[in-house]
């Protein structure tokens, strides 16, 4: 973390300051570094205040009790007493926004409801893209899992379920495919019995052989890959399953979109920089 070294055209820079941001490493090592701080100054100095508290990389949600001993004043400048990162801090309150939750104290009871961003654009994968069939039913599937272990309120689910319905017919998709994963999705909830969890189906690698296929539109599908495996080779390679995972073809953004910036023919970035600090001075 001490030798973030970088180009920028014809020139060269060290980071003295600070995490390079974007990189693997930056969200581990913020986490780590003010996760020891967590452990040794805020949750062993306000232990008896906190009786609930959670954070995910620069997010914060607790539940705080007063104390004679310690003060919400105290907690707030401890906060800021690591290097020179600085929280904003909401004041308290019994509803709250915190991730894609929203967050009620009704009646001395917690209950919870999607939250969603007034900026968000709903672009879910159109029907016309390249993507397998699977991806669209594990993204619909997805979503309603979603929302009814964090809608507390039927109500609320089902509110929730009719806007996402809706913005899926906006981006291009017909209700009459829509239904019957709405319709098995719902089934399998049901199934649940209201534990709010759909049982995932356990997958012994060991017994099981996985095919890796980038996935195109026109090529042969899953269920025959599926039917020329059990006709030739099952029970010939000690394997009792196949799995195919399917990867998607490259698309326009990643031809269009790259990381690097060429350089302009004679044009250099040290000539550039060179003529701002002169004319600074």
């Amino acid at each position: 973390m001490s030798y973030n070294i970088f180009s920028f055209g014809d020139t060269y820079w060290q980071q003295l300051k600070g995490t390079a941001m974007g990189t693997p490493a930056a969200p581990l090592y913020s986490i780590l570094t003010y996760g020891y701080f967590e452990n040794t100054r805020i949750l062993n100095t306000y232990h008896s205040n906190l009786i609930f508290y959670k954070r995910y990389i620069d997010d914060i949600f607790g539940i705080w009790v007063d104390s004679p001993e310690t003060t919400w004043e105290d907690f707030k400048q401890t906060l800021d007493q690591f290097g020179q990162l600085r929280w904003n801090l909401e004041d308290r309150t019994t509803s709250t926004n915190f991730l894609d939750l929203n967050i009620n104290i009704i009646q001395d009871q917690i209950q919870t409801k999607t939250f969603q961003k007034e900026l968000n654009l709903y672009l879910y994968i159109p029907p016309t893209s390249a993507h397998p069939s699977s991806c669209f039913k594990g993204l619909i599937t997805g979503e309603l899992i979603r929302y009814w272990a964090q809608n507390t309120q039927e109500k609320d689910f089902i509110h929730i379920t009719q806007l996402f319905i809706q913005r899926l017919t906006q981006r291009g998709h017909r209700i009459e495919d829509l239904i019957p994963i709405l319709r098995s999705v719902a089934a399998n909830i049901d199934n649940t019995q209201g534990d709010r969890r759909l049982l995932e189906q356990k997958v012994n690698p060991d017994d099981t052989i996985y095919l890796h296929w980038r996935f195109h539109p026109l090529d042969i599908k899953k269920s025959v890959i599926h039917d020329i495996y059990n006709d030739t080779l099952k029970g010939h390679d000690n394997f009792q399953k196949m799995q195919i995972a399917m990867a998607r073809p490259p698309n326009l953004r990643d031809i269009l979109c790259r990381s690097n910036i060429p350089n302009l023919p004679g044009i250099n970035t040290s000539d550039i920089l060179a003529s701002i600090n002169t004319d600074s001075r």
